[in-house]
């Protein structure tokens, strides 16, 4: 009886792994803090060229003459 007992065992362990390796978790990616400060940083910078953009097109556009 044990040894049956410990092939079946054995057989929900192997069922058991290859299920686990098919559902992987929606788990987001992990990113670490100097990552996320490189990011913030990236954006910011953005975030900064483009009120320079805005500021220089609202500049143009007051110069313009008008009929």
């Amino acid at each position: 009886m044990n040894r049956k007992k410990k092939v079946i065992e054995t057989q929900k362990a192997k069922i058991k792994k290859k299920n686990a390796k098919m559902h992987r978790s929606n788990k987001p990616r992990y990113i670490s803090k100097a990552e996320r400060a490189k990011m913030e940083a990236e954006e910011a910078q953005q975030a900064e060229q483009s009120a320079q953009q805005n500021q220089t097109v609202a500049v143009a556009e007051s110069e313009k003459p008008t009929e």
